[in-house]
């Protein structure tokens, strides 16, 4: 027991959120509980599935270090921008303690997690945000990151991805927030118009500007199983419209239903469909 409560002391970083509810006699972090079928599971085991439920394939939640170790080449990631961290700039009350204690629990400076690595070979260009960091919202640093990162893969003529996850817009930074739309959007359109590949992988939650701005315009858009996709809220929608919404309304299988969506993918299948997408679109295919 005493390993392995070292090794994931040593791993912090990477498997900080490991739930540890699953029984007050077995020592933090060694078994995980799944929020769906409840059923308790060997973190190492729960580990080495992706964090996907062996029992009833539900997809918990990853930290971003957690995706780039099971998508891209052996050492082949090499982080951008982790020194960019957002100030306070309407002086919102006790935002940046809140931002603070969050890089301290995550290891991470900001939502979204930037770099350039290889999946099988071939030079990628990635942003993967991170729900466990004020639920992924999006503030003016997190499309800083995603721009600079969009940009770089432009000007380096290579596929750019995101793995999306976030509650919407950051309230606390107001319109800055919400400016950041327009810009990755933007940084996106010049990145289609060299003809390079931009692929968006919806994970659980994406919604609000998130959803309604880079997330939406990949050139091919997929999505985990049962991941909740969205703008606006169920109860919001349903009192506008005045109707009864179905039980699967903004689950990714309904939006693959009606055709927003290409593929809800399997997470043990990602890396395999990432892989072959971006082969496929590769110059020495053409």
């Amino acid at each position: 027991m005493a390993i392995i409560r070292e090794m994931f002391k040593k791993n912090k970083k990477r498997y900080y959120t490991v739930p540890s509810e699953a029984s007050k006699d077995v020592p933090e972090g060694i078994m995980t509980k799944c929020p769906e079928c409840k059923k308790i599971i060997l973190t190492k085991d729960l580990l080495k599935c992706n964090k996907v439920c062996p029992n009833c394939d539900h997809h918990m939640k990853m930290t971003a270090w957690e995706r780039v170790d099971c998508l891209f080449d052996e050492e082949s990631f090499s982080p951008m921008d982790e020194d960019l961290k957002t100030s306070n700039p309407l002086n919102f009350p006790s935002y940046t303690e809140k931002v603070n204690a969050d890089v301290e629990k995550t290891g991470l400076n900001e939502a979204v997690l930037t770099g350039i690595g290889e999946i099988d070979g071939r030079r990628t260009a990635v942003a993967i945000m991170d729900a466990h960091f004020r639920m992924g919202s999006m503030g003016s640093v997190v499309g800083e990151k995603i721009t600079r990162a969009v940009e770089r893969a432009t000007e380096e003529g290579i596929p750019f991805m995101i793995f999306t996850a976030s509650g919407g817009a950051r309230m606390q930074e107001g319109v800055l927030s919400l400016m950041q739309m327009a810009k990755t959007s933007v940084a996106l359109s010049r990145h289609a118009d060299r003809g390079l590949l931009f692929i968006s992988v919806m994970t659980h939650p994406t919604t609000g500007g998130v959803s309604a701005s880079f997330a939406s315009v990949g050139d091919i858009n997929l999505a985990e199983p049962k991941a909740l996709i969205g703008f606006a809220g169920r109860r919001v929608i349903e009192q506008t419209v005045r109707e009864k919404l179905p039980e699967d309304f903004q689950t990714a299988e309904f939006l693959l239903e009606h055709g927003q969506l290409d593929a809800v993918v399997h997470r043990g299948e990602m890396r395999h469909v990432l892989s072959t997408l971006i082969r496929f679109h590769g110059k020495e295919a053409r």
